[in-house]
């Protein structure tokens, strides 16, 4: 592991309560948990020398000589590669915080703003001001592209420093209010609220003024003000702003339907609060605030919003979303708050709307937008390396019912009426039997029992499989008319699996798989598909290394004989391949040849397997950069291929064949594509946004053009869970394979075994 590159944030940081230091935690943990080479430093601006964090520099903002000191200090240490400054004028002391100048003109390291406040129509003075801070930074960070366009149209800030990232949000579940108000007794009711710390400019007596109207519409009606009050606003200890609005509530009678919530809430306990919220009011009254965190979280945990009309909420808030009103305007939220109050249907839209809105903005894809920003300008930080994330089966294990897994989830909530397939209990079966191998969780053999019962429920007496499965468990008549000879493929693969770890599963669950594949025996003989002879293949193999028998070698090599007529015919000098397109699975192929090469050590294999893969890699990996093949049209000989449309299960199954590839020829350029090809998931894609759920370990189902099409399918989830247990096994158990090893005797069969598992 290389040395960490230091990054320093100075900016106010909690126990401060205020937006500033939020922001700034929330982004240091999501840098700090995404990358593994990068090491957040805070210099923190306190008002006195005396404070209590363990910060690694105090600046106290009212000191000139201070802001020299910390520069000099910073300068000192050669591993600090940049310096990341979160501006509020308020923060530094001076006229428009211009002692921050003693800072900037002492430091030597690269820099960086986050601007959180700009004045659209500024005085000549703090136009001057801002410029002169400009001509400092490397980078410019705004969260709204309102901002940039002011920075470059009213300061005359050069655009090529100017980076726009939105302001973070925290990923959450998604689920359906009436869940969620369960957890606090609310389900009888209907939830407005407004969160944040209380002061003027929230304006929340505009909402008051609306509600005994909105309560003569909707009786049950609960508006909870959620948060404390801004330490700045309470003198000698009275809390004026909170004062006047409990006198609202009780000259207007609202006790019974509003509820002040005056604590601090942790971060998971807030968005709960919010997820439970049917509509969310945001009432600021402050026409220049350039960007609202507390309006960010609210549309993260897909809550429909009627908002003030400030530059964030326009830019963000389209109607499918939710309703701008004019600030101060009693009236206007009345009217939007009754019309979404007595529409279900619209309340759902836009709450999937707003949630689907801000999954760019998560925080983890924020930290990858940053990270991706600081290396265009500071060629120190050009390697920094992902960080990989904890391996969860949360949402595996809430698709599988006591038949087995469902086959889709609307965004993260399984969608029972999809039914189930063998596809998917198929890829089910390896990635929890690849989990046990690692982890030996007993919890684990019960999917695994679940998944297999489901693979001998779909063989037929022919000993072939059916692929659909209704939500009843009953056969669907897709089985009639659609060609199952890619699932029944992958159910050989998975079987193989299972009996190939015979020394980690119990016995009866390695015999029930060998009975099954057993039963296959003549169908898979007259196997035509291309990929379903590549997955069988794999399949075989794997049993192979345990059956160790000539008649499993002749079957593999007599489909094999099928797949090198494909290539004889269609491979030219410039087209390596096995047909005159690529479509899904592709790596499949040269994969399969890969494996009849090492259960036959015949060299013809090893040449088209070696070859083809370069061929195929060739089209997913350059520059730096890799994408699979796009399914919006495939990738057609001598046609230029679509550039969007990729699916996980194609980056998993690339990263599956590098696995065998690299295990088979111990050649480092297939494990640094491995790397590079898994970093798809983690935000190096076209889109720089991360494609699993960190919550409860999901995939995305597909990577569009301009978005991540958030559904978590049986099928992405559990091609994320097998590339991820890929990834961890060179982690945990630092695979090294003696070259010697790869040495064949003629017509020798090859199984290769580290540490008593045999390599899949």
């Amino acid at each position: 592991m290389k040395n960490k590159s230091k990054i320093v944030f100075v900016s106010t940081i909690p126990p401060t309560q205020c937006g500033i230091a939020t922001y700034t935690n929330d982004l240091i943990k999501a840098i700090s948990n995404t990358f593994d080479t990068v090491e957040c430093v805070v210099c923190e601006i306190v008002n006195s020398t005396i404070n209590s964090n363990n910060s690694s520099f105090k600046l106290n903002s009212k000191s000139k000589e201070d802001y020299i000191r910390i520069a000099e200090e910073i300068n000192k240490d050669n591993e600090i590669k940049l310096v990341h400054i979160q501006h509020e004028f308020g923060l530094f002391g001076g006229s428009y915080g211009n002692y921050l100048l003693y800072f900037l003109t002492t430091l030597k390291k690269p820099i960086a703003f986050t601007f959180h406040s700009i004045f659209p129509n500024p005085e000549n003075d703090l136009k001057a001001f801002v410029k002169l801070l400009a001509s400092y930074a490397n980078i410019i960070f705004v969260m709204t592209k309102q901002s940039q366009r002011i920075l470059q149209n009213v300061y005359k800030i050069n655009k090529n420093i100017i980076s726009y990232v939105p302001h973070g949000t925290h990923i959450v579940s998604y689920e359906e209010t009436i869940e969620v108000k369960k957890k606090f007794n609310f389900e009888n009711r209907m939830l407005l609220s407004t969160f944040g710390l209380l002061g003027s400019g929230k304006s929340i007596e505009t909402a008051l003024m609306a509600l005994p109207e909105i309560i003569e519409h909707t009786p049950n009606v609960l508006y909870l003000i959620i948060g404390k009050t801004h330490p700045n606003t309470i003198i000698d200890g009275i809390d004026e702003y909170r004062n006047y609005l409990q006198k609202i509530v009780k000259e207007k009678k609202l006790n019974d339907h509003v509820l002040f919530i005056d604590h601090y809430l942790e971060i998971q306990e807030l968005l709960e609060y919010l997820k439970a919220t049917d509509i969310y009011l945001f009432t600021s009254k402050d026409p220049n605030q350039a960007v609202s965190g507390t309006f960010a979280y609210a549309m993260s945990c897909a809550c429909p919003i009627v908002a003030t009309s400030i530059p964030h909420t326009e830019e963000v808030l389209t109607p499918d979303a939710g309703v701008l009103v004019e600030i101060e305007d009693s009236k206007q939220f009345t009217v939007a708050i009754k019309q979404l109050l007595s529409n279900t249907k619209m309340r759902e839209s836009m709450a999937i709307s707003a949630f689907q809105k801000t999954r760019e903005s998560s925080w983890e894809n924020t930290a990858v937008k940053h990270i991706n920003t600081y290396i265009k300008s500071v060629s120190q930080l050009a390697d920094t390396q992902f960080k990989y994330p904890a391996i969860k089966l949360d949402h595996i294990k809430r698709l599988t019912t006591s038949h087995g897994i469902i086959q889709f989830s609307k965004i993260s909530k399984p969608d029972i009426t999809s039914g189930y397939t063998l596809d998917d209990n198929s890829r089910a079966l390896i990635a929890m039997c690849m989990h046990y191998s690692l982890y030996r969780t007993d919890d684990d053999l019960l999917y695994i029992n679940t998944y297999l019962n489901f693979i001998e429920r779909c063989q037929q007496k022919s000993g072939s499989f059916i692929n659909y499965v209704d939500e009843y468990n009953q056969e669907h008549i897709k089985n009639s008319y659609v060609n199952l000879e890619d699932s029944n493929a992958r159910a050989v693969w998975a079987l193989g699996t299972v009996i190939s770890l015979e020394n980690d599963l119990p016995i009866t669950i390695v015999e029930r798989a060998t009975n099954s594949i057993l039963k296959c025996s003549e169908w898979i003989k007259s196997i035509l598909s291309p990929r379903a002879i590549g997955f069988t293949i794999k399949g075989l193999y794997l049993y192979y290394t345990v059956a160790q028998n000539q008649s499993t070698i002749n079957i593999i090599e007599k489909l094999a004989r099928n797949l090198m007529t494909h290539y004889d015919l269609n491979a030219i000098k410039d087209w390596k391949w096995f047909e005159n397109y690529m479509t899904y699975a592709n790596s499949i192929l040269p994969e399969a040849m890969l494996y009849t090469y090492l259960v036959t050590g015949k060299t013809a294999y090893k040449k088209v397997a070696i070859e083809s893969f370069d061929f195929l890699l060739s089209k997913m990996f350059f520059n730096g950069h890799f994408k699979v093949i796009s399914n919006n049209g495939w990738y057609q000989k001598d046609i230029e291929p679509n550039q969007y449309g990729e699916q996980p299960i194609d980056v998993s199954y690339t990263i599956q064949a590098l696995d065998t590839f690299y295990k088979a020829f111990y050649n480092t350029k297939y494990k640094s594509k491995m790397d590079l090809a898994f970093s798809w998931f983690l935000g190096k894609n076209q889109l720089n946004q991360i494609m699993y759920d960190p919550i409860v370990g999901g995939c995305y189902d597909g990577l569009e053009k301009d978005h991540v099409n958030l559904n978590q399918g049986a099928e992405s989830t559990v091609c994320y869970l097998i590339a991820r247990l890929l990834m961890e096994n060179y982690k945990h158990s630092q695979i090294k394979i003696d070259k010697k090893q790869h040495q064949l005797p003629k017509n020798k069969p090859a199984v290769y075994k580290t540490k008593s598992k045999i390599i899949s």
